[in-house]
């Protein structure tokens, strides 16, 4: 079965290039909102969720690419489609001079809606700890 593109953009109440990149391409930025901790290395990123001494999961993705200011690509480690790679771009709006964030992921064709509910749910963190 072939993935699915999942898009999703939400407008963040920041002007502040420097804080958004922070948090979509650093590990301190990407554990307020994405995982309970990120830890990069080695071109890579450990997202781990859960209590480390107890019940967790732990995935690693691979850097494809980054443009500075602009967005990061990244690739589950276990991913088997070539094409699913995970974008998150940051573009500004030009009425507002507010930042956009563009995220795009992939997910089989029953698991969609799942996806857009994480996705939902690490906006709503995003808001919680930084106020975006």
């Amino acid at each position: 079965m072939n993935k699915q593109r999942v898009y999703i953009e939400r407008n963040l109440h920041s002007k502040s290039g420097n804080i958004i990149w922070k948090i979509i391409s650093t590990e301190g930025g990407l554990s307020k909102w994405i995982a309970d901790e990120v830890v990069e290395e080695d071109g890579k990123f450990r997202f781990m969720w859960g209590d480390p001494y107890g019940s967790h999961e732990v995935r690693e993705a691979k850097i494809m690419e980054v443009v500075k200011g602009e967005y990061i690509k990244i690739m589950w480690e276990d991913e088997t489609d070539p094409e699913a790679v995970i974008e998150l771009r940051m573009t500004r709006n030009d009425i507002t001079g507010d930042f956009v964030l563009h995220v795009t992921d992939w997910a089989e064709p029953d698991d969609v809606d799942s996806l857009e509910d994480i996705w939902d749910q690490n906006f709503e963190q995003l808001h919680r700890t930084c106020g975006l």
